[in-house]
């Protein structure tokens, strides 16, 4: 039985037999409940608050260094560091 920290809404659905009778089959081999993979679906297909924290925070941290001007180039510095691994790779 899965425990959960946050509060749960009860909710019913209908659900075509073939569909019903499928996730039935994948509950049994998996031992989860049905409800369990329909929660897993539902959080994959409209993502979670949690993905949309993570999704913040990388655009925050996309952002802190936008604005720095002694950075450079960065294409002129992935093409250094290719050329660098390129000179490793061959034969001598």
């Amino acid at each position: 039985m899965a425990m959960y920290i946050h509060r749960m809404v009860r909710t019913q659905l209908y659900l075509d037999e073939r569909i019903h009778e499928r996730l039935r089959r994948m509950a049994d081999r998996q031992g989860r409940t049905i409800s369990d993979l329909v929660r897993e679906a539902i959080a994959r297909a409209y993502g979670t608050e949690l993905a949309d924290e993570r999704i913040t925070t990388l655009e925050g941290i996309s952002s802190l260094w936008r604005d720095r001007a002694d950075l450079g180039d960065t294409d002129a510095y992935v093409r250094q560091r290719r050329r660098d691994t390129r000179r490793r790779r061959k034969p001598d």
